[in-house]
C-alpha cells in the first residue's frame, strides 16, 4: 500500500482518541493530555464507553456519535477491543490509525497470539484502505502542526529534523533531549510492531516533505527489503538520512555451508545495505545524538575541510588527532589568511591549523579569528573550541562567536569544554542556533556525519565503465545445476562449480577429474608437473581439514602416494564421507599472487549479497571482508574490495606491482551477474581466487544449489532490482529493426552525445526550460535509476540513441508519470508513438492504474499524440502554462 492515505497521518485535520482516560498514570491519561495541550488546531474528539468530561471537552461514549470522518484515530484500548474498533473506524472512513495498544501476548496454547492478532487488524483495515501506525508504540508526534498523539515528552519543540524509531523509549529519549538542546522535529515516528506502516512507507513520505531536512533512524530490524532500500535510496539522494541499527551481535547462521553463507543474517549484512542506499550508520546512541546536534542545526559545510579555532594548543591537537582518525581532512590555510591572522592574533599565535589563539583570548579575538578563516574559501567549516581559564569568560567567548559575521559566512561548530563555565558557552551557542559539544570526539564525529553523507552521495552518483559484452553461458549453469538436483545433490562438485564459473567468464584452473590413484597419475601427466591433487567428495565443504589437498608433486609416483595417502586420511578422519575421486590441477606458479575469497549467500532479510576478502586456508582467522548487496557495476564492486585491509596489497608495495584491480572487480560483476540469472544458487565460495598483475584466476569453488523458485520469486529475492535484461528486445518499425532496451547506469556517454542533437526548442518542451548542459550529476539521477520503480527506455538503431521514454510510479503503482523525447533529427518517423506504446505495455505489466503526462501546453505535437492513445487533458486552471494529460489503466 505504501504512501496512500499517510498524509491523513502526516497532517490530520481531525483527531479522534479511543480510549482517553483522566485516571492518573495511565497511559490514556497522558496520551490525551499531550493531545489537548500541543496546540492542534483542528478537531480533537474524546471517546471513552464512560463519557464524562476531561480538560472541559466532553467525552463521547462511542464512535457513533463522533462528527463528521476523522482523519486520523489514536487508539489506546485494550488488546481484544481493539478489532471492533478499527472496524467502527473502517465504516465511519477514517483512513489513518494510531495504534498505541499492545498486543495479547502468547496464548494458553504456547503460540504467538500477537502475530494472530496483527493479522486480523490488517484483515480489517485493507479493504477500507486504513492505515496502521504500530501497534504496540508510544505513538505519533508532527510539532509544527501541534502535535503529540502520543505518550512521551509532553514539550517538543518544531523543527525540520524528523526521527523514526523501532522503540519508543529511543523515540521519547530523542525528543526530550531535543527540547534540552533547542533542536526542534518535524515528525517522530513511533514504529512499533510494524504491522502496516514501515520504516519505507515513512522513508517515501519525508523524501516528499520539504519541512524535513534530515532524518534519523533506530532500527532494530527491516520487514520489506525492497520497499526500504527503494525509498531509502529516493531520500538519501535529497537529504541526509543517519541510521543506528540495534541488536548488532545476534547469532548468525550456525550451519551455513559457506563463509560467505555465515555471514548472513549478520550487522555487517545492514551496514552493506545502509551504505548502498546512501544512509549513514552510527554506533551508539550517543553518535545518534552527535549527529542529531549538526542535522537540527542544519550545517551544511561548504567542502569537507576543517578549521580549527582554539585558546588551547593541547585541545586543538586533540581534535586534529580525532578528525584524522575518522577520516577527514584539515583545512590548509590559504597564504592570505595566514598574513590576516598574523596582523590581528597575538605574535605566539600558532600561525597553522589548528588555529591556537592563545589561552588569554577574549571575545573580540575569537571574532575577529573566525572572520578571517570565513574569508577562507578553502575553509568547508570551523570547529570554534574553548578551554576555560581564569583570564577570560567561556560565556563571553561564545557570545562573540554567535555574534561574528563570519559565522553568517561558513558552518560554525562549538565544542565548549568543561563544566559549569562551559555549560553557561553551551547554552549561548544553542540559544544562537550553533551545534555545541562538550567534548572533541563528539563535536568530530558530529561534523563527520556530514561529511559522510555528502561523500557517499557522491559514491552513488559516480558513472561505471562499461565491461565487455559478457559471453554467459546460462544455459549449461542450468544442466549443471539441474543435474545436481536430479541426483538429490545439494552442494556441486568442485569440477562442476569450475564449469559454472568458466560460464560467467571468471577464469578458472584447468581440472582433470580421475576415479583412482591410476587415473590421477595420467591426467597429471597430461597436464605437466608440477600438479595439486584434492579429494573429490560430495559430503566434505573444506578439503583441508581432513588432508584433502596434495600441492607440488612433481612425479607420477608422487601424483599416485599422495592419492593412496589422502584416501587413507579422509577414510580416519571423515569415516562416513563418500569419495567419488580425484581433481588433478596444474600446480599454478604466481609468486606475487594475493589469495582474495569471493562468494555469495542469500540473508534473510535482504536476499542475496556478494562478500569479497583475504582468501586462503585462514581466511576465518584472518577476518578481513567487505559485503556487497548486488546488482554490482565496477565502482560499487571495487568499493566493496577498497573496505578491505587486504586491498592495500593489491594497490602494490616496495618491489610487489599493482595487481589487477579491475580484474577483481569484473570478477564480482560477473558473480553479481550469476547470482542473479540463476537463482538455483543458495551459496558460491571461491577460495583462493589468486590476483597479481596478470589478472584473476579462481583455483577452487564450492556451490551450494536449492530447488528452484517461481520466476516471479527469483526476482523478488533481490533487495534492489537487478537490470531487466528481460525487457531487452527488437522490434521492426516500417522497413529498420531497432532495439529498446532499459538504460545503464553506464550511458552517461550515449546521454551526452544525445543531448547536443536537441534543438534549444525541444529541449524546452521536455524539460520546461533551457539546458545549457548535461550535469554529471543530471546525468546520473538519469542513468541511475530504482528498476522497481522507474523505467526509462532507449530506442536504438544499432549504437545511435533515437529517443528515451521515461516513466515513473509513485510508491504503491496507483499512479505514474511518463515523458517522451525523441531526437530532434530523427523525428516524425513514428518513433515517439512506438517509445510511448512500448512505456504504456510495460505501465501494464506492473499493474499500474492511471498514466498522467505533463506538457507545455505548446507542444501541440505531443498533445495530439497522447490524444491518440487515449489520454485526456485533466481539469486545471485556464491559465496556466502547462497541461495535465491522463490515461486511466486499471480500476479507478
Amino acid at each position: 500500500m505504501s504512501t496512500r492515505n499517510l498524509d491523513k497521518l502526516m497532517a490530520p485535520r481531525s483527531i479522534v482518541a479511543i480510549g482517553a482516560s483522566s485516571r492518573a498514570r495511565s497511559v490514556g491519561a497522558a496520551v490525551t493530555r499531550n493531545l489537548l495541550d500541543s496546540g492542534f488546531a483542528g478537531e480533537i474528539h474524546l471517546v471513552n464507553r464512560k463519557g464524562g468530561e476531561i480538560s472541559g471537552r466532553p467525552v463521547l461514549k462511542s464512535l457513533v456519535e463522533v462528527p463528521g470522518v476523522p482523519d486520523l484515530a489514536v487508539v489506546m484500548t485494550p488488546a481484544e477491543t481493539v478489532p471492533g474498533v478499527l472496524q467502527e473506524l473502517g465504516a465511519k472512513g477514517t483512513k489513518a490509525v494510531v495504534i498505541i495498544s499492545a498486543g495479547p501476548g502468547a496464548g494458553a496454547d504456547g503460540h504467538d497470539d500477537n502475530s494472530r492478532w496483527r493479522r486480523k487488524l490488517l484483515r480489517i483495515a485493507q479493504p477500507h484502505l486504513m492505515r496502521i501506525v504500530g501497534p504496540n508504540c508510544i505513538g505519533y508526534m508532527a510539532p509544527r502542526y501541534g502535535l503529540n498523539a502520543s505518550f512521551g515528552p509532553a514539550k517538543v519543540k518544531a523543527g525540520r529534523l524528523a526521527a523514526i524509531a523501532q522503540s519508543g523509549a529511543v523515540l521519547a529519549g530523542l525528543a526530550d533531549w531535543g527540547s534540552a538542546q533547542g533542536i526542534g522535529f518535524s515528525h517522530l515516528f513511533s514504529m512499533g510492531d510494524m504491522a502496516d506502516v514501515d520504516f519505507g512507507d515513512v522513508l517515501d513520505m519525508l523524501a516528499r516533505d520539504y519541512e524535513t531536512r534530515a532524518v534519523l533512524m533506530y532500527v532494530e530490524g527491516i520487514t520489506q527489503a525492497r520497499k526500504f532500500m527503494s525509498a531509502a535510496r529516493s531520500v538519501a539522494r535529497l537529504k541526509p538520512v543517519i541510521v543506528l541499527k540495534a541488536g548488532r551481535h545476534a547469532a548468525a547462521a550456525q550451519a551455513a555451508a559457506s563463509h560467505t553463507g555465515a555471514m548472513a543474517g549478520s550487522a555487517a549484512v545492514y551496514d552493506a545495505a545502509f551504505a548502498r542506499a546512501g544512509l549513514v550508520s552510527v554506533k551508539g546512541l550517543g553518535e545518534l545524538f552527535d549527529a542529531a546536534e549538526t542535522l537540527g542545526h542544519g550545517l551544511l559545510p561548504r567542502n569537507e575541510r576543517l578549521a580549527i579555532l582554539t585558546n588551547g594548543g593541547g585541545a586543538g591537537i586533540v581534535a586534529t588527532d580525532l578528525l584524522i582518525d575518522e577520516g577527514g581532512e584539515l583545512a590548509a590555510l590559504h597564504p592570505r589568511t595566514i598574513g590576516q591572522l598574523d596582523q590581528a592574533m597575538p605574535r605566539i599565535w600558532s600561525h597553522a591549523n589548528p588555529v591556537d589563539i592563545v589561552g588569554d583570548a577574549d571575545g573580540a579575538r575569537y571574532a575577529a579569528a573566525l572572520d578571517i578563516l570565513a574569508d577562507d574559501r578553502g575553509v568547508g567549516a570551523v570547529l570554534a573550541m574553548n578551554v576555560p581559564t581564569a583570564l577570560t569568560s567561556s560565556a563571553e567567548a561564545a557570545d562573540a562567536i554567535a555574534g561574528a559575521a563570519g559565522r553568517k559566512v561558513v558552518p560554525v561548530i562549538g565544542c565548549w569544554i568543561g563544566g559549569p563555565d562551559a555549560e553557561a558557552g553551551r547554552k549561548v551557542l544553542h540559544d544562537a542556533g550553533i551545534p555545541a559539544y562538550d567534548t572533541p570526539l563528539r563535536a568530530v564525529r558530529g561534523f563527520m556525519h556530514i561529511v559522510a553523507y555528502h561523500r557517499g552521495r557522491r559514491a552513488l552518483q559516480r558513472t561505471p565503465p562499461s565491461i565487455p559484452e559478457a559471453r554467459s553461458d546460462t544455459d549449461l549453469v542450468r544442466s549443471v545445476v539441474n543435474g545436481a538436483l536430479r541426483e538429490k545433490r545439494s552442494v556441486l562438485t568442485e569440477p562442476e562449480a569450475k564449469r559454472v564459473l568458466a560460464a560467467y567468464g571468471i577464469p578458472v584452473v584447468p581440472t582433470e577429474v580421475a576415479l583412482d590413484a591410476a587415473e590421477a597419475a595420467h591426467a597429471a601427466s597430461r597436464i605437466g608437473f608440477p600438479v595439486a591433487v584434492k579429494i573429490l567428495s560430495r559430503d566434505i565443504t573444506h578439503k583441508s581439514d581432513v588432508g584433502g589437498v596434495a600441492l607440488d608433486l612433481g612425479t607420477e609416483q608422487a601424483v599416485r602416494d599422495a592419492v593412496k595417502a589422502m584416501h587413507d586420511k579422509v577414510c580416519t578422519i571423515a569415516p562416513g564421507a563418500r569419495v567419488d575421486g580425484f581433481v588433478v590441477q596444474p600446480m599454478i606458479k604466481r609468486p606475487h599472487a594475493v589469495e582474495l575469497i569471493m562468494g555469495a549467500a542469500e540473508d534473510s532479510v535482504f536476499g542475496p549479497i556478494l562478500m569479497v576478502g583475504h582468501g586462503g586456508v585462514a581466511a576465518e582467522v584472518i577476518d578481513d571482508k567487505a559485503l556487497a548487496l548486488p546488482p554490482l557495476d565496477l565502482v560499487l564492486a571495487e568499493d566493496a574490495l577498497g573496505r578491505t585491509r587486504v586491498d592495500r596489497l593489491l594497490r602494490g608495495y616496495r618491489d610487489r606491482a599493482p595487481a589487477a584491480r579491475g580484474a577483481v572487480g569484473e570478477a564480482m560483476v560477473r558473480l553479481s551477474e550469476l547470482i542473479a540469472d540463476v537463482g538455483e544458487i543458495a551459496e558460491l565460495d571461491i577460495n583462493p581466487l589468486l590476483v597479481d598483475a596478470e589478472g584473476v584466476l579462481a583455483l577452487d569453488a564450492r556451490i551450494v544449489v536449492r530447488r528452484p523458485g517461481t520466476g516471479e520469486e527469483r526476482a523478488a529475492r533481490f533487495a534492489i532490482k537487478p537490470y531487466p535484461v528481460e525487457l531487452e528486445t527488437e522490434i521492426r518499425h516500417g522497413d529498420e529493426t531497432l532495439r529498446i532496451r532499459p538504460i545503464r547506469p553506464d550511458d552517461e556517454a550515449l546521454l551526452q552525445r544525445f543531448i547536443p542533437r536537441l534543438t534549444a526548442e525541444d529541449i524546452r518542451m521536455r524539460f520546461f526550460g533551457p539546458l545549457r548542459e548535461l550535469t554529471h550529476e543530471m546525468a546520473a539521477r538519469l542513468t541511475q535509476i530504482d528498476y522497481d520503480r522507474e523505467m526509462a527506455f532507449l530506442l536504438l538503431d544499432g549504437e545511435e540513441l533515437l529517443g528515451v521514454g521515461r516513466l515513473a510510479a509513485d510508491p504503491g503503482f496507483e499512479q505514474a508519470e511518463f515523458a517522451l523525447i525523441v531526437a530532434s533529427d530523427r523525428q516524425r518517423r513514428g518513433y515517439g508513438e512506438l517509445l510511448l506504446r512500448h512505456v504504456l505495455a510495460y505501465a501494464r505489466t506492473r499493474g499500474v492504474e492511471r498514466v498522467m503526462g505533463h506538457m507545455l501546453r505548446e507542444n501541440r505535437r505531443m498533445i495530439e499524440l497522447s490524444k491518440r492513445l487515449g489520454f485526456a487533458p485533466e481539469a486545471g486552471r485556464a491559465g496556466n502554462a502547462d497541461i495535465t494529460m491522463v490515461k486511466q489503466l486499471g480500476p479507478k
